[in-house]
């Protein structure tokens, strides 16, 4: 009965809704996750309840169903992403210390991107919305140096090779242009490191801005930057049932 109830040590984490198993296999490699006070190897398995697990000396425990917390950030250019930065730099950890326990990113964006970001301390959905075979739609607001020609445009809504990889078409639309910028929305269907700018670095346009200002249905509305809000009922319904 006990080994049906074990679990990766990595999996764990990321069901506590700390990081990413990704994050979390580095994190064990870099000897920051204990189980029972000793390092532990990738793949160790663990009892839930029995075996003490602890990250940077702080027990890491499943938060109770009925406590889970979901929230959407307006994240401003010049944080990072993460908990905490060994660089020194803004997190969006300092932007949410009032929500009252511990929330996590699902997803990144980039330290000069700004818009929604969701956080939650429910581990299965951080997951499940991280998953690279989630393909939920993002919306992103893009202002370019300059005036875009059509050319450009039809490239932006076509499959693109971005680090060895042929990404999924996009959607891209103009939504407003002058002589020294062009405002674009475009749309993803997946999360690709630093996919937008790296679209329009390679058709040498300049970005300017870049701002996320939906995810599915979830928009970030009139959410001032730096402050969050708790999504609704419906909205996390959404986002669990959102195939």
């Amino acid at each position: 009965m006990e080994e049906q109830n074990q679990v990766r040590i990595q999996k764990y984490v990321a069901d506590c809704g700390l990081m990413s198993r990704r994050k979390a296999e580095e994190e064990i490699a870099a000897g920051r996750i204990k189980v029972n006070g000793e390092r532990v190897e990738q793949g160790r398995k663990i009892l839930p309840g029995i075996d003490r697990v602890e990250y940077l000396g702080k027990p890491v425990e499943r938060p109770d169903s009925r406590h889970h917390v979901y929230i959407m950030l307006n994240k401003p250019r010049g944080y990072v992403t993460t908990m905490s930065d060994e660089r020194g730099r803004k997190c969006v950890a300092s932007l949410v210390e009032d929500v009252g326990c511990r929330v996590y990113p699902c997803g990144r964006l980039d330290l000069e991107s700004e818009g929604l970001l969701l956080m939650t301390n429910d581990g299965e959905l951080a997951n499940k919305l991280m998953h690279p075979s989630h393909h939920i739609p993002k919306l992103y607001t893009v202002k370019v140096k300059g005036k875009i020609t059509e050319q450009q445009l039809l490239k932006l809504n076509r499959p693109m090779v971005i680090d060895g990889y042929e990404t999924q078409p996009a959607i891209a639309k103009i939504l407003s242009m002058k002589e020294e910028s062009t405002s674009i929305g475009i749309t993803l269907f997946e999360g690709r490191n630093r996919q937008i700018r790296k679209m329009c670095e390679q058709l040498e346009l300049t970005v300017l801005n870049l701002r996320r200002v939906a995810i599915g249905a979830i928009t970030l509305g009139n959410l001032k930057a730096g402050c969050w809000k708790r999504l609704t009922r419906a909205q996390v319904d959404y986002l669990k049932n959102y195939k």
